[in-house]
């Protein structure tokens, strides 16, 4: 077994806590940090110290943000009456890259999941009911993750919704671009057959 230096070892142990980040690719990283110029290392530092000193959540959707209200919630063009509810930032980023949304977002900062303790009151349910008692929304896309813990999520949300005087929708699950049928798992193809719309 491969014997490290100590602070090589806490360094790769640190990078070992980061998602999706296995024991070898930890190893990498290391590697890669003990091979740059100090220059680059102390450039990658005060990036992710800048990151933790400057980033934090809009006051208004949740969303990242390095001030006060995100750029998207102050952005003219959008669509102010239009809230696209996700479970987190990265859903917002997916979005945006996608294109063609024109409205705001709703970041609930996760997902109901009792089997973790997580509760209604655990993620950012009060502030959407407090942002659609102000009277300006519209409508409201349900866009949580299409697994068991964004289905409950949804219905949730759909529960607490119902008694205002708003549209209500959901994003259509269905089969990917340029991909193939046959190759398609079934949830995903019986969420296309649900989220079908006439042509």
């Amino acid at each position: 077994m491969p014997t490290y230096t100590k602070s090589m070892q806490v360094l790769i142990e640190e990078f070992s806590k980061m998602p999706g980040i296995g024991s070898k690719t930890a190893e990498r990283l290391a590697f890669y940090i003990l091979k740059a110029s100090k220059k680059d290392v102390a450039s990658l530092a005060s990036s992710i110290m800048r990151v933790k000193d400057s980033i934090g959540f809009c006051s208004i959707c949740g969303n990242l943000s390095e001030g006060q209200i995100c750029q998207i919630c102050r952005e003219p063009g959008r669509d102010k009456a239009t809230v696209c509810v996700v479970e987190g930032p990265n859903d917002v980023i997916a979005f945006e890259k996608a294109g063609g949304y024109k409205g705001v977002y709703h970041v609930l900062m996760g997902a109901l999941t009792p089997l973790e303790g997580i509760g209604p009151k655990d993620i950012r349910v009060e502030e959407l009911l407090t942002r659609i008692k102000s009277g300006d929304i519209k409508e409201v896309i349900l866009a949580t993750d299409c697994d068991l813990d964004g289905e409950a999520t949804a219905l949730y949300l759909l529960n607490q919704l119902k008694p205002f005087n708003i549209k209500i929708s959901q994003i259509a699950y269905g089969v990917p671009v340029g991909s193939n049928v046959e190759y398609t798992d079934q949830a995903t193809l019986a969420k296309a057959i649900e989220g079908r719309r006439a042509i």
